[in-house]
């Protein structure tokens, strides 16, 4: 599929109209979504509103506008129907949008419909989600990875031509790795979180999925900024991040850290990561030794905070106010039977981790214990950000597998975000693009940077993606 901004300029030069792009999306998913389920609700106004944008716009139009995008279903949208793929939120129809979708909107983008999760994006492979899982477009055997699952199936599929998703531990990089698309994760606070549904507090963020690293560029620049509504949003300049692409990436620092290369990476992904390494070095950028010893941890204090946090955000849907409510007379049953049959077994696994790691005698021993975890990752990076600017990874220890082969192994499936997970706990930006296939397979490579430093980011991986092509 054409990238957003070759779409664009279609557009601007008169070659083709809004309503044409929606006609083709809508023609690409007759034709596969059947098969791969990435959507759980498409817009029936969306040609409609594409001939509306049409007739409005303006000279001087952006680079998104009258372009369709999909967004997923954990993002609110107003009077749109938003479940987080959880029989719980079965039917709600949300009062406002998040903030994310009001920028796209001002820009005149078309939200194409919602896409399919793992259920409250508790998942890394889709299969949690309520209403069946997606697949993956590359080989509809295997998952697309999750929980964005959805959003990198319609981008690699052609379906849209971006999507936004939400990470938390990896859950806009990993499926756009299993895909084979970009999958951008801003900075903590860079993108305002106000209408993303909660998982875990201090370390959702919403990101994109897009055909390549200029479109990624694009589409952050229209969503990132502060917003008042969001008190974890950074008051912090936000670059033109596609004039900071052209820049190139000469002789930016890079480093590749022996600790995600280790056991358990499978041997054709790590053989690409270090063939990456030399084709950065033959762009013009210095290879710099770095070690984040650490990083074996970061999986345990994820998982020590995320599911604490997710126990008390997910207190707030007891059946009570929109979808299915328990018929009980006594408030405790009908609160119990609600919950029980609205939210999925992961979702209950979690929130009964957190209550756990929460609780009187473990406090200490566990949710205190990873908090400290988290710190000492975050000085580990910010010593490594201090010798170079980007550091370049697997974004997954494998290729996509198989449906069912993780499902009844919590910690094999846990294990698949093992390399996205210490960026969200640290706060950084990082980016997964693709590398060079294995067994036909896509393989992602992941380059993180510092906090705030998307530019510094987008210009590594720039250069990357053209080395790799």
């Amino acid at each position: 599929m054409e990238t957003l901004r070759e779409a664009a300029a279609r557009l601007q030069r008169g070659e083709v109209t809004s309503a044409a792009l929606v006609d083709g999306a809508l023609d690409a998913i007759e034709a596969r979504e059947g098969e791969l389920h990435s959507f759980l609700t498409l817009l029936d106004d969306a040609r409609a509103a594409a001939e509306d944008v049409q007739k409005r716009r303006p000279k001087d139009a952006g680079p998104l506008y009258g372009i369709p995008y999909a967004a997923k279903d954990n993002i609110v949208t107003r009077g749109v129907r938003t479940t987080a793929a959880s029989r719980i939120l079965e039917g709600y129809l949300p009062p406002y949008s998040a903030t994310a979708v009001e920028r796209l909107d001002a820009e005149g983008a078309l939200l194409l419909g919602k896409t399919n999760l793992d259920e409250f994006a508790m998942g890394s492979s889709t299969e949690w989600s309520a209403y069946g899982p997606s697949r993956n477009p590359v080989d509809p055997s295997r998952v697309p990875g999750g929980s964005s699952g959805g959003s990198a199936v319609a981008v690699a599929a052609g379906f849209c031509h971006y999507a936004l998703g939400s990470e938390t531990g990896g859950s806009v990089r990993q499926p756009a790795a299993f895909c084979g698309c970009v999958g951008l994760k801003p900075s903590y606070g860079r993108v305002s979180r106000y209408g993303l549904i909660a998982f875990a507090s201090s370390l959702d963020q919403i990101g994109t999925l897009t055909q390549d690293v200029g479109d990624a560029a694009v589409v952050l620049g229209a969503i990132a900024g502060r917003d008042p509504r969001d008190q974890t949003s950074l008051d912090a300049p936000v670059p033109d991040y596609l004039q900071e692409i052209s820049r190139g990436a000469k002789g930016l620092r890079f480093g590749v850290p022996p600790e995600y290369l280790a056991e358990g990476v499978a041997p054709a992904v790590r053989d690409e990561v270090l063939r990456a390494a030399d084709l950065l070095q033959a762009q013009g950028l210095e290879r710099r030794e770095v070690r984040l010893p650490h990083t074996s941890y970061a999986l345990d204090a994820y998982y020590g905070i995320a599911p604490a946090e997710a126990s008390s955000n997910l207190a707030r849907f007891d059946g009570m106010r929109y979808g299915p409510r328990a018929q009980e007379e006594d408030l405790i049953e009908a609160y119990r039977r609600s919950r029980g049959e609205g939210f999925g077994p992961e979702v209950k696994r979690r929130i009964l981790l957190g209550t756990f790691v929460l609780s009187a005698g473990y406090y200490d021993t566990y949710y205190l214990r990873a908090q400290k975890l988290r710190t000492l990752l975050r000085a580990e990076f910010a010593a490594a950000f201090s010798e170079v600017d980007v550091l370049l990874t697997p974004t997954t220890p494998t290729t996509a597998f198989a449906f069912g082969a993780n499902t009844a192994d919590p910690l094999a499936m846990y294990m698949a975000d093992a390399l996205t997970i210490p960026a969200n706990l640290a706060g950084l930006c990082a980016i997964s693009l693709p590398g060079r296939p294995a067994d036909g397979l896509p393989v992602g490579l992941q380059l993180m940077a510092a906090p705030l430093r998307e530019d510094v980011l987008l210009r590594a991986a720039g250069a990357l993606e053209e080395a790799v092509r």
